[in-house]
């Protein structure tokens, strides 16, 4: 399935239908009054939010979506039939913004919540409504209101309590499909992820939490560079980071501590409050000899700075479950248990 997480669509609600202009013709009833009934009401639309939705690709093919408007009204006392109301379907995690004005109108976020965006019109009034003691035969009746009409920006941020970032080729799929059902490509070749993974870890106790990984940033993704940019949206929900490095960098002429400050930038450029969310400093690939020794350069750099560095190869599987027991232990935590 084709990932899509914005989307531009048109909305119309339902216009109100037409009050009827009628008078009684019943057998034996001289000059009966008038009996035009009402206009019913256009539907509405709403947008809920469903599980089962993980991309907005269905709005891609449909932009535009038109509520059922209300019948007219009849002779005989006879209301028309309400339009019915449009439900839209969204993933959790979506933004409806106006498109015009740029204005929020929900964040949707929760399951079942919906959200109201396109009134129905107004049904008009028969002309029975109108009879008065001077004016017995009104021969008018009210028409029925327009639905409402806007443009939408529909922009989907996925819900995850843990992102985890890093340059191309970090390990950041190997270690999503180490602690979760997730099976993202895995390639030992930058940007084999192309767009968000997501996948659940099932902890100890009946705990579990959502891992999210996104495409590896580069220098420069916070303005436009590689694939990052457009995604980083996706981990500003997340409680807790990952920051994976490539500890065998070293055989690139790479160094941890530059990649380090590179990835800080690069989030701190592109949100502040990203920046400063608890992180989890790990270096992968440590099952290359190389590698070791970059990552005690890099932790004993980082130990002066009173951070730690957990040490882990995502292929063997060393060191995967303490990073897990760290995740686990900011996320579950009590305040007076993280210190």
């Amino acid at each position: 399935m084709k990932f899509v997480d914005e989307v531009k669509i048109r909305v119309k609600a339902g216009d109100g239908g037409n009050g009827a202009v009628a008078f009684r013709r019943e057998k034996y009833v001289e000059k009966g009054g008038p009996s035009g009934g009402d206009g019913g009401d256009g539907g509405s639309i709403v947008f809920c939010t469903d599980l089962r939705m993980t991309t907005l690709l269905d709005y891609r093919f449909l932009s535009q979506h038109q509520a059922q408007s209300g019948e007219h009204g009849m002779g005989s006392d006879c209301y028309g039939k309400k339009g019915e109301t449009l439900v839209l379907k969204v993933p959790l995690g979506t933004l409806i913004k106006d498109a015009d004005s740029g204005e929020l109108l929900g964040d949707l976020s929760k399951e079942g919540e919906e959200l109201l965006v396109a009134r129905g019109g107004r049904g008009g009034r028969g002309n029975m409504h109108f009879a008065t003691s001077t004016r017995q035969t009104p021969r008018f009746a009210e028409e029925g209101t327009l639905g409402e009409a806007r443009n939408l920006l529909l922009e989907l941020k996925l819900l995850a309590d843990v992102g985890i970032v890093g340059f191309p080729n970090a390990g950041k799929s190997l270690l999503i499909s180490k602690i979760s059902r997730s099976r993202p490509k895995v390639a030992d070749y930058p940007f084999t992820t192309l767009v968000p993974n997501l996948g659940v870890v099932a902890y100890k106790n009946h705990l579990s939490f959502v891992v999210a990984d996104i495409p590896g940033l580069v220098e420069g993704a916070s303005e436009g560079v590689g694939l990052g940019l457009r995604f980083l949206k996706h981990i500003e929900r997340c409680k807790v980071l990952i920051h994976l490095l490539d500890a065998s960098g070293i055989l690139e002429g790479r160094n941890m501590l530059e990649d380090y400050e590179v990835l800080c930038g690069e989030l701190r450029k592109f949100s502040p409050s990203l920046a400063k969310k608890p992180q989890l400093l790990v270096a992968n690939k440590l099952d290359i000899p190389q590698a070791r020794e970059a990552y005690a350069v890099f932790a004993a750099q980082m130990k002066k700075k009173r951070k730690r560095v957990f040490p882990m190869s995502a292929a063997t599987g060393e060191g995967v479950e303490a990073v897990v027991d760290a995740v686990a232990q900011k996320l579950f935590a009590t305040p007076r248990e993280r210190g």
